[in-house]
């Protein structure tokens, strides 16, 4: 039985509504929207319109008709609210990884003569790797992957970018955006910030933080479905003396009338590259919809709730148990997401998943659970403790099953 005070917190809940607007199975408890967000019910409405009426119906004349064009635009202006941008500094387009590519080399560009790369020796590792590759493309260009507290010494007149994940994917620990920013600006390099953790999740503030560039995924809080396409932001300021170095036809200043030399597009659209897919950006579209007339604070205020009574109804167990809590308690340090450190950490998620607790694991020994406020109760939170002492209590995650190491950890 769920306590008053936690259905006392689900009917005071501005967000509450919001749930419906998800296909949420019955009996199971999500807190895997940091990985992969549920599926919303217009979304299924939508593929069917797009996939019959106008790929079925209206084919080719769809470009134009229904406006498919003009996807990775009409995209990136929703999400640009969603993030603290201009509807023209933010385009959809590609993967988190090749933006973040387009990113870096276009930030190099805007800094000759400057040549290190500083980022978290922590950072997502698809990060770290791009930046490994472009350094073998680029020739000079020196890689600084330091911890943490060593990103202030890393800069220096010497740094051309500063890239950073705003949100840790394991602990989700938050970095102060704002600061770091002000910092690397001050030694004269530029700032990529990638935050897949981060839209969605909670109000970011990339224009009033003074960002230079910022990638995202729409697959984790912005709930666009698997492999959605990612999204790109670029600082106005910086848009005219941009130079792409993917030149597909999508970014040339006139892709229909099909000149043999490239000249690239006016504002932010020069940065995409080839035909956009349709059936993922239209998907991606429709789970944008749910946004409408959410207020960011509020995902804020909800997400803190929910992370926090997470934690202290955990607390016993963690103690009992040897869970050590990853994530931070100050509220400005972090995400929407709590981690736990546990040697059995798999086999533990396992048991949990087989109870009807979806959460993830991250090697070696994470234990992350995700909070999307549009779609998660207090309720949620209260039930997926209890299981979790079952769990725990029973010995539920000793079961040799739990220990086979799927693909997809």
């Amino acid at each position: 039985m769920v306590p008053a005070e936690i259905q006392a917190l689900d009917q005071a809940d501005p967000l509450a509504a919001k749930r419906e607007a998800f296909v949420m199975p019955e009996g199971l408890i999500y807190l895997d929207g940091n990985s992969l967000g549920p599926l919303p019910k217009r979304v299924a409405e939508r593929m069917r319109e797009v996939v019959e009426q106008q790929w079925g119906q209206d084919l080719i004349r769809s470009w134009n008709l229904h406006g498919w064009i003009d996807l990775p635009q009409r995209l990136g202006t929703r999400i640009a609210r969603l993030i603290g941008a201009e509807a023209d500094e933010v385009v959809v387009a590609d993967s988190t990884s090749v933006n973040l590519f387009k990113a870096l080399l276009a930030a190099l560009k805007l800094r000759p003569g400057r040549r290190a790369i500083v980022s978290e020796v922590g950072n997502f590792p698809t990060d770290l790797y791009i930046a490994q590759g472009l350094r073998e493309l680029w020739g000079n260009c020196e890689l600084r992957f330091v911890p943490r507290e060593g990103i202030e010494a890393a800069l220096d007149e010497e740094t051309a970018v500063l890239m950073l994940t705003e949100v840790d994917y394991r602990t989700g620990y938050r970095h102060d955006m704002a600061h770091l920013t002000r910092l690397a600006q001050a030694q004269g390099a530029l700032v990529v910030w990638d935050l897949a953790h981060s839209a969605g999740a909670f109000p970011v503030y990339l224009n009033a933080c003074g960002v230079d560039f910022a990638v995202g995924c729409g697959y984790k809080y912005l709930n666009g479905g698997p492999g959605a396409p990612a999204f790109l932001y670029v600082a106005r300021r910086h848009q005219k003396a941009l130079k792409p170095f993917l030149t597909g036809w999508m970014g040339h200043q006139a892709p229909f009338a099909f000149s043999p030399t490239y000249t690239p597009a006016e504002g932010l659209r020069r940065m995409t590259v080839g035909t956009p897919p349709i059936l993922s950006m239209s998907a991606l579209e429709a789970a944008l919809e749910v946004w409408e007339g959410v207020e960011m604070e509020q995902v804020r205020a909800k997400s803190l709730r929910l992370t926090d009574l997470f934690i202290e109804r955990m607390a016993p167990l963690a103690a009992r148990y040897g869970l050590e809590l990853a994530t931070p308690l100050e509220h400005a340090r972090r995400g929407s997401q709590v981690a736990y450190r546990h040697p059995e950490g798999y086999a533990i998620v396992q048991a949990l998943i087989a109870q009807g607790v979806v959460g993830d694991f991250r090697h070696p020994d994470i234990l992350r659970f995700g909070f999307g406020p549009l779609y998660l109760r207090y309720a949620d939170v209260y039930e997926a403790v209890e299981r979790f002492r079952r769990v725990m209590e029973e010995g539920l995650w000793q079961d040799p099953r739990y220990r086979e190491k799927a693909q997809v950890t």
